[in-house]
């Protein structure tokens, strides 16, 4: 067993960073309490070996977690292959144009580099030279997010010149117009290693949209706890109901919840189309225990003479081999939802949860008063 600082450090980051990784995966990073301290196994050593790696190729906290969610942790080197080359096929042309438009920490060191000459420059001059160290395409350089007016590169920039400025590594003279600093010069100056930790500084610079983010996703994770806590004490039929509910909210048709005298092992039929010509079957378990192979199974058979299409949902999780064992049967589409799953798409489709309040959060339109 081992504490936070030395997992940090076996794969070469600093404490804090390493403090910050954990807590934003933490559900990865099972630990053990002894005393005041928290120590954590050889299993949270691999993990935090993959967190790594998937940091190094450009992932985020977020994609990482989703990643892990969708495929489970990691059990080899090629396991981390194959889950990487998996998750890149199901990409979109967006999603690929996007994963290629460097981070704002990834811009730090081009841009003080463009700045060197320790001349006065633009912000439209800034990005012009550090589109041109990456050698950005004009496809990267125009890429936005739907009904934003701000290209995405470009919102990078700002960022990254705001965080640089706040460390005092550049100066604002006027209206963006920046100059390099002393200190600027110096991190310039400074070994790749140096660099990397003076830049894990940089991370720490309070964006105030990212805390109020951050404070979002934290309050969502904990109406995700109370939300699976309801749902483990109410009353198996209203659960079934429950389930139904959701699943036409989400719009996969008219539901009903089947007879229990007959439901032959299945709880709920949606009909995508008003015909019934074709029907999705939904089997809900109420468990705390892990579903497993022989339950999902049981399931599919169920399904037999009936159709092709079916949803298990359950409160608690599904075994390594439940899930591998839907890879053994193409010919049938059937979708596994855990408990946390379930529980964020009640929050995401207003099921057993309401709206307290709506938040509203404006910034100022830069392009609107100046062509960057």
């Amino acid at each position: 067993m081992i504490n936070q600082t030395t997992l940090s450090l076996s794969v070469g980051w600093s404490e804090s960073r390493g403090r910050k990784k954990i807590k934003e995966l933490q559900e990865y990073f099972p630990y053990e309490i002894k005393g005041q301290k928290k120590l954590y196994n050889v299993q949270s050593l691999k993990t935090m070996k993959y967190v790594k790696e998937l940091s190094d190729k450009g992932l985020s906290a977020k994609e990482i977690s989703t990643l892990f969610h969708s495929y489970g942790l990691p059990k080899s080197d090629g396991d981390l292959t194959k889950m990487l080359d998996e998750m890149s096929s199901l990409y979109t042309g967006d999603e690929k144009i996007l994963s290629t438009i460097p981070s704002s920490r990834e811009l730090a060191i081009p841009l003080l580099k463009v700045m060197s000459d320790n001349d006065l420059y633009i912000a439209s001059t800034l990005n012009n030279g550090v589109a041109e160290h990456f050698s950005l395409s004009k496809i990267q350089k125009d890429f936005a997010y739907p009904d934003s007016k701000e290209t995405v590169f470009v919102s990078r920039m700002r960022h990254t010149r705001f965080t640089l400025q706040k460390q005092g590594y550049i100066e604002e003279v006027k209206k963006f117009t920046y100059r390099i600093t002393g200190e600027g010069i110096e991190l310039l100056n400074e070994n790749i290693v140096e660099q990397e930790e003076e830049l894990e500084e940089l991370e720490q610079v309070v964006n105030h949209i990212q805390v109020i983010e951050e404070h979002l996703t934290e309050y969502d994770n904990e109406l995700v706890i109370e939300l699976l806590e309801k749902l483990t004490k109410v009353n198996w039929k209203h659960f079934e109901n429950i389930v139904v509910e959701l699943l036409v909210a989400m719009g996969y048709g008219a539901g009903k919840v089947t007879k229990s005298t007959n439901d032959e092992g299945l709880d709920g039929i949606i009909k995508e189309d008003k015909l019934g010509l074709e029907n999705i079957y939904v089997q809900a378990k109420r468990w705390t225990k892990n579903v497993c192979r022989p339950d999902v199974m049981g399931f599919v058979g169920a399904l037999e003479g009936k159709g092709s299409k079916g949803v298990m949902i359950t409160t608690s999780s599904f075994s390594d081999g439940a899930k591998k064992y839907l890879q053994t049967i193409p010919y049938k589409k059937i979708i596994l939802i855990d408990g946390q799953q379930l529980a964020k798409y009640m929050i995401e489709y207003s099921v057993g949860v309401t709206l307290k309040k709506k938040l509203i959060i404006k910034e100022v339109d830069f392009s609107y008063f100046e062509d960057e």
